[in-house]
């Protein structure tokens, strides 16, 4: 089930959108054709340099990872990377699901992530990860562009998309 994060927003975060529509990715479902279900409009995500900024726990499937990202940008959208904290950049579900998707892992370390201006900051995740974002922030870091969609939770996945700098959407 695709939902908004919770917790408190700040002015920032209210201005981002919480992004994703369900649908079936990529025809999954049985029988059903690959474009079935609701989709965003397809002018959002139109600009192929897209990064997506992930968060997760240890030991998440790639199958998790691919249908939280095609949850929020869709299964047409083309993605540049994908991008997250260095610890768990090597993890086989997020290596996995790039390579379903055809493009690199980026990871960052907590310092990084935790310099980036994000507006979803969470105390909990800055105590056991050292940096109160990850999702938000690694996109806006791989992407070097402005974040279109906010922190958006998909079956324990957190997704969050940015533009790459000099293509705004």
């Amino acid at each position: 089930m695709t939902q908004p994060a919770d917790g408190p927003s700040t002015p920032l975060e209210d201005s981002i959108p919480a992004c994703g529509a369900q649908h079936t990715p990529r025809g999954r479902g049985p029988g059903l054709p690959a474009d079935s279900g609701d989709h965003r409009r397809p002018d959002e995500f139109a600009d192929p340099a897209l990064v997506v900024g992930l968060g997760f726990r240890p030991g998440t499937r790639a199958e998790q990872i691919v249908h939280a990202v095609e949850s929020v940008v869709g299964d047409t959208a083309a993605i540049s990377c994908l991008a997250t904290i260095d610890r768990r950049a090597t993890e086989p579900g997020i290596e996995a699901a790039a390579g379903t998707f055809g493009i690199p892992v980026i990871g960052f370390s907590a310092a990084q992530l935790a310099e980036t201006d994000a507006p979803y900051r969470s105390p909990l995740t800055a105590q056991f990860v050292g940096t109160p974002n990850v999702a938000e922030a690694a996109a806006l870091l791989a992407g070097s562009g402005e974040l279109v969609c906010g922190r958006t939770v998909v079956d324990g996945v957190v997704v969050a998309v940015a533009t790459a700098a000099g293509r705004p959407n």
